[in-house]
Parts: C-alpha cells; sequence; structure tokens
C-alpha cells in the first residue's frame, strides 16, 4: 500500500517529536541525577548534627526528582484517573501499597498519581526488582534507601532475611510512611502462563488480568512494621518505634492499575510519547491493617482474594470502562488526577539551573587548582 503525502508528514513528525523528548529527557537526567547527588554529598554535615532535617531535604528533592519523571507523560498526554478509596485520607499514616504489574510504565503512572497526595511521595520506599539497581535512577534509589529484591528460588530466603534487615535499619531511621510493592513478582505477560498452571495445580481460580501474588515480601513487611498490639505479633525495629513514637503500619492500600484495551505503556512510550494521549485509570482500596491475618496460611489466602478481586475488577473495567461501584451504590465516582503545568516547569527550571550551577562551580575549582 503506498504512503500518501500526509501519512509521511504524520510519521516524520511523531519521530521528530519522540527525538527531541528523548535529547530532552537525557538532558534531564544528567542534570538532575548529578545535581540530587551533590546537594547530598554537601548535606552530610547536616546529616550528622540533624538527621531528620538532612532526611526532609531528600524527600523534598526525591519527590521532585520523581515529579520530573511524572512530567514526560503529563505533557505527551498520558493522564490518570482515580477510582474507589480516596487514599488522601491516609496520606499521613503508614500504609503499604499492593500493586498489579503489567509493565515498567506502572511505576511512572504511581510517580504521577501519587504526586498529589500530601508527603507520600517523599516518605515512601520502593521494592524494586534488582536489575532497577542500574539504570539511571538506580544511584537516586540507592540513596533514598528503597529496596532492590534478586528474583528467583535460589535467592528468595536471603531476600527476604536483607529486607527485614533493610526494613529495621532504614525504614523508620528516615521517616519512611509508605512502602509500595508488586506482589506478583514480575510482569504479567512473562508471569501469568506460569501462574495459571500453578492455578490449575493447586484449585485456584483461573486469572488473565493479574497473577497469583508472592507471599514473601508481604509478610516480612507486615512481621516488621505493625506493632505489636495491632497484629498480635512481635515486630523488628521496637527500639527505633518507641524512638518516632510510630503507631507502626496501620493500612494497606490495594492497588489496581488498568489501562484502556489492556494496553500497557512500558516506560519507552513515557519516555518518546508517540503513543496517543491515554488515559491510565487506578483504582484504590484501604483495609485497616488489623483486618490482615498475620498466619501465614491465613495472610496466603487473604492475599489471593484481593487479587482474585482484581481480576474482578479489571474484567469489568475491560467490558464498560469503568471500575464497578463500591458494595452497598448504585454508581461509581472517578476523580480525575492534575498536576500543575507551572509547578513542573518550577522543577525543571530548577533542575537545569542547579546543572547550571554545578557545572560553573567545578569550572572555577579547575581553573583555581590547575
Amino acid at each position: 500500500m503506498a504512503v500518501t503525502l500526509e501519512q509521511a508528514r504524520r510519521v516524520g513528525y511523531t519521530c521528530l517529536k519522540a527525538l527531541l523528548r528523548f535529547a530532552f529527557m537525557v538532558a534531564n537526567n544528567l542534570v538532575a541525577i548529578p545535581s540530587y547527588v551533590l546537594y547530598l554529598i554537601m548535606l552530610q554535615p547536616l546529616r550528622i548534627l540533624d538527621s531528620k532535617s538532612f532526611w526532609y531535604i531528600e524527600g523534598v528533592l526525591f519527590k521532585w526528582l520523581l515529579a520530573m519523571v511524572a512530567s514526560w507523560g503529563w505533557w505527551a498526554g498520558y493522564t490518570v484517573v482515580e477510582w474507589g478509596d480516596d487514599v488522601k485520607a491516609v496520606s499521613e499514616d503508614e500504609a503499604m501499597v499492593l500493586v498489579n504489574h503489567q509493565a515498567t510504565g506502572d511505576v511512572c503512572t504511581l510517580m504521577m498519581c501519587l504526586q498529589d497526595k500530601g508527603t507520600v511521595v517523599r516518605q515512601m520506599m520502593w521494592l524494586m526488582d534488582h536489575i532497577f539497581k542500574y539504570t539511571n535512577f538506580g544511584i537516586v534509589s540507592l540513596i533514598h534507601g528503597d529496596f532492590f529484591i534478586r528474583q528467583g528460588r535460589t535467592h528468595r530466603d536471603q531476600q527476604l532475611v536483607l529486607l527485614k534487615d533493610h526494613l529495621e535499619k532504614y525504614y523508620r531511621s528516615r521517616n519512611r510512611k509508605w512502602i509500595v510493592l508488586f506482589p506478583e513478582g514480575g510482569f504479567l505477560r512473562k508471569r501469568r502462563e506460569t501462574s495459571q498452571a500453578f492455578a490449575k495445580k493447586n484449585n485456584l481460580p483461573f486469572l488473565k488480568h493479574v497473577t497469583l501474588p508472592r507471599l514473601g515480601a508481604t509478610q516480612v513487611i507486615l512481621k516488621t512494621l505493625v506493632a505489636p498490639q495491632e497484629n498480635g505479633t512481635p515486630s523488628g525495629g521496637d527500639t527505633r518505634r518507641k524512638e518516632s513514637k510510630s503507631k507502626g503500619l496501620q493500612w494497606v492500600i490495594d492497588t489496581t492499575i488498568a489501562y484502556p484495551k489492556a494496553e500497557p505503556i512500558d516506560i519507552q512510550t513515557w519516555i518518546l510519547g508517540y503513543r496517543q494521549p491515554t488515559v491510565t485509570h487506578v483504582h484504590y482500596r484501604i483495609f485497616p491493617v488489623k483486618d490482615v491475618p498475620a498466619e501465614p496460611e491465613a495472610l496466603t489466602n487473604w492475599l489471593y482474594q484481593r487479587f482474585i478481586e482484581k481480576e474482578d475488577l479489571l474484567t469489568h473495567f475491560y467490558e464498560t470502562g469503568a471500575f464497578p461501584p463500591p458494595q452497598g451504590q448504585t454508581k461509581a465516582i472517578s476523580r480525575e488526577m492534575t498536576l500543575s503545568n507551572l509547578w513542573l516547569v518550577a522543577i525543571q527550571s530548577f533542575a537545569f539551573l542547579s546543572g547550571g550551577m554545578w557545572y560553573c562551580l567545578f569550572q572555577y575549582l579547575y581553573h583555581c587548582l590547575f
């Protein structure tokens, strides 16, 4: 089939736009990430004198970095509509966020839709695959105190021990409040077949839109971060809890991400913006942690039930274009999540000005020394 002039122009425009966006993203990373690292190096004396203030500043810079990532999608027309419970109501409490995982764009979507949830972004900890340690954002996550987990049966037991130690060492000492994890342990397309085979073997529901979750990390987080009086079991980090007067983990936020036509957005699309503007839908359901069972078998069943519910939510969404109304209600209410373009421009401007400042400073030092 012959390509018309109009089609050629459209393809050319899309390629040019993608190239310019990629160039901007590279420049953005080259100034923002080194600036984040250098600011924190300069603030090391404050870390010794007033650790709380240091991690407050680090959290603000971390939130701005995530806002920059969110801006790449926002300006390409990749927006978010939210459904279900309003998580702003628990934004100042400690919470564990359970998210279904379809593509690399899931993380970007969360970076965007949590920006307007108070202090959540600057006080959150992420659990992510260890491969992300070697990306451009790896150094930022290492400094912030996120946990990189290795997948696979051979690493599983050791990783859970390391996770427990990591939480006890960093979670409350850095005043973290939300912890985000993907219990499926990988992307839907990679795990679906294995999960369905396991479900068939163990007489569990057949799932198409999610996979059966893994218990390990969820159990470690609950055991380590939930206050003893809430689940009746000892938890780690008691000394730090007393020092910070923390109430412990109070909520579990079951988060379901849905893409139109079940076509997830990956990080390449988020960066290059070659896909047409897309609305991603995010559904929240909040559970008090006291209602979450502590025993492994009961917790496994509880976690399976959450993902069975996710399957029902996504099935309804793909059939109707909307999530179902909450039980007892006749209509589901959606909320359009918005970001301020002025705020995003201000943050980007600060990043580039910081990059220029550090460049001039190093040029000056170089000339002074040599």
